[in-house]
């Protein structure tokens, strides 16, 4: 996907009128700004800079350990079982991204324990003072970008990623049905649990406009 080309569907719930959707579509404009950025384009491709995507690994490899604290938090905070066991399933689906990364740094050599960067030290800051600070339904509102985004870059790449492309793993990943799945897990505990979070709205626009900027300092990097 190029500027000034048609856009795939918002996503596989982009019709529905859950609070989650809503957001979503309130926030197409993010969401194809990441798409269209040029480090998210690379990966399609296949072109992108390998020190540039090793970068990343690294840095999202510091987010996905402080994602997977905040779904620790939002767990005990939980007031059923069904909740909990949502959130369970969740963590779950964080630990498997960083064994992805783990991979590739077992392959490349990546460190995984660079120094955080100011892009990663503002995402993780951010979602770790709400998990800390805030109710389910703003911890939520807080995570739920992160998870549709990144489904969304999925499955927009890959009908159209080649079999030798280096990052074919990482489409496939966030393109499955799998991933779709956490995803909507994760949105229907925002569309539970939102009532009585005033800044939901704000909330999610902030992530969204965090993961722009963690794929910018990610292109920018090297």
């Amino acid at each position: 996907m190029h500027p000034g080309t048609a856009h795939p569907p918002a996503s596989g719930d982009g019709g529905g009128t859950g609070l989650a959707a809503q957001l979503w579509r309130q926030n197409l404009d993010v969401a194809r700004r990441c798409l269209e950025h040029p480090f998210v384009q690379g990966l399609g491709r296949g072109d992108l800079p390998r020190d540039r995507f090793a970068w990343y690994v690294g840095q999202d490899a510091n987010f996905l350990e402080a994602f997977a604290r905040a779904y620790a938090l939002a767990l005990a905070k939980a007031p059923d079982l069904e909740t909990m066991t949502a959130l369970r399933d969740l963590l779950e689906g964080v630990l498997d991204e960083l064994r992805l990364h783990q991979g590739y740094a077992a392959r490349w050599g990546v460190d995984l324990r660079p120094a955080p960067a100011l892009a990663t030290r503002a995402y993780t800051g951010f979602v770790l003072d709400v998990a800390w600070s805030r109710p389910l339904g703003a911890i939520a509102a807080a995570m739920t970008p992160c998870m549709r985004l990144y489904a969304y870059l999925g499955r927009s790449l890959a009908d159209r990623v080649a079999p030798d492309n280096p990052y074919r793993e990482w489409v496939t990943t966030y393109g499955s049905p799998a991933f779709e799945g956490l995803a909507r897990r994760l949105e229907a505990l925002l569309d539970r649990w939102h009532p009585g979070v005033e800044d939901v709205a704000a909330l999610y626009r902030t992530a969204m406009e965090l993961e722009f900027a963690f794929f910018d300092a990610a292109w920018r990097a090297a």
